[in-house]
This record gives C-alpha cells, structure tokens and sequence, in this order.
C-alpha cells in the first residue's frame, strides 16, 4: 500500500470519528434529541 493511501485512509478516519464525536455532543445538549426545531443546516 502507497503513503497516499495510508494518508487518504487516516483523513478519512480522522474526519468520521469527528463528525460523529460532533453529532455526539450535539445530541446529547438538546434534550428533545435530534432534529428539535434546529435543522437550519440542512435547508
């Protein structure tokens, strides 16, 4: 396996563990759960 590879493989790694860190945190401060009246992010 390439170093390109390797590097692709880590970003990729790096960038869902954080987006799922991200929803994580976002998930547990809003009481009502997921989608309470604040989805201004995907209109």
């Amino acid at each position: 396996m390439s170093t390109q590879a390797l590097i692709f493989m880590v970003a990729v790694e790096t960038t869902v563990t954080i987006i799922t860190i991200y929803f994580f945190i976002k998930v547990l401060r809003s009481p009502g759960g997921p989608g309470d009246g604040d989805n201004e992010e995907e209109k």
